[in-house]
């Protein structure tokens, strides 16, 4: 099978996009299948140059660096999308959405594949929408009775006071994330959260447990635990720097909580139109009341990215998950 691995892009996240696409091209010329990596933004100058191979060690390793890239002026820029690139995924028989935050997980581009009747991996235009974003996901999961920290638009509401959490509506990986204590930490949080979006969520600080439930084939897989080593929230580092995050899978939990965790991700998953797989996070407090935080329709696809986790405690390997996602889009 032709598979073309779609990466990069204009998110702050393109990073994190580039070294899951490594990882997961060279997991899929495993099974013989014949890979190309394109980078959505770049695209390529002509079509006849793209190359897929089946040697794994013709496909560029990619490490994540400590810091997010600066911010892309994307009011700058000509087009989110690089010249030949709906050509070139007409090429394969399958393309692989290896991409993280902006036009590649907020819907856009799987509209444009959609128009181009072009089979591709993850979830349709509709839940890759809802999920990326933050504000609409939390009032649809609110909406059917599930616990989500109460949160406002752009401005601090009476309701929410201190300690809260800034984030970008429709952001990923931590990026632009801030805790605040006080007025001015809040108003510093602000002003890094509009770097990245229009929108910013202030939500109320629940304390507890991390926990994070993966789904593939449309069912909950182990619950993962997740403990940053340095007191800090889950930030980028933490996220993806070796040795910052201990992750337990499973999750030292009892099996009353697994399982209603894992009832709650394969309801949000639902409710949130998500197909296939994806990764449902939640905190849970010293009360084992059970917040919804945020649902990803692309989920991190490097070995060490939480989901590959939580399907290796199934038996599932690397290499096997990849190339499920990959089929899936057949179906």
């Amino acid at each position: 099978m032709n598979i073309l691995v779609l990466a990069g892009g204009v998110s702050p996240e393109r990073d994190v996009s580039l070294s899951s696409a490594s990882k997961i091209a060279k997991a899929l010329t495993a099974s013989s299948n014949r890979v190309a990596v394109l980078d959505l933004y770049y695209g390529i100058c002509n079509v006849k140059d793209l190359y897929f191979t089946s040697n794994a060690d013709e496909i560029e390793d990619y490490t994540v660096p400590e810091a997010a890239p600066d911010c892309v002026d994307t009011e700058a820029i000509d087009a989110y999308i690089g010249r030949n690139v709906p050509e070139c995924c007409q090429m394969a028989d399958v393309v692989y959405l290896a991409l993280h935050g902006d036009v590649g997980e907020n819907g856009k581009l799987q509209a444009l594949l959609d128009l181009y009747k072009i089979r591709y991996t993850g979830s349709g235009f509709d839940g890759c929408m809802l999920s990326m974003d933050k504000n609409l996901a939390k009032a649809l999961v609110a909406a059917n009775n599930i616990k989500t920290a109460k949160w406002c638009l752009n401005a601090m509401d009476d309701s929410i006071g201190f300690p809260c959490v800034v984030k970008p509506v429709a952001g990923g990986s931590s990026i632009g994330v801030s805790m605040a204590e006080n007025t001015e930490e809040y108003n510093i949080a602000m002003r890094e959260a509009q770097k990245y979006d229009r929108d910013i969520m202030i939500e109320e600080r629940i304390f507890g447990r991390e926990f994070s439930v993966g789904i593939l084939n449309d069912s909950a897989l182990p619950v993962i635990e997740i403990i940053p080593r340095n007191n800090e929230f889950y930030n980028y580092k933490n996220k993806y720097q070796k040795g910052f995050t201990n992750e337990i899978c499973p999750a030292h939990i009892s099996c009353a909580l697994a399982k209603e965790l894992k009832q709650e991700a394969e309801r949000i998953h639902k409710i949130l139109h998500l197909r296939f797989y994806s990764r449902i996070d939640f905190i849970v407090d010293n009360d084992n009341n059970i917040f919804f935080l945020e649902a990803n329709s692309l989920p991190g696809m490097t070995p060490a990215s939480l989901l590959p986790q939580e399907a290796a405690a199934m038996g599932i390997s690397y290499e096997d998950l990849c190339n499920q996602i990959a089929e899936s889009a057949l179906m």
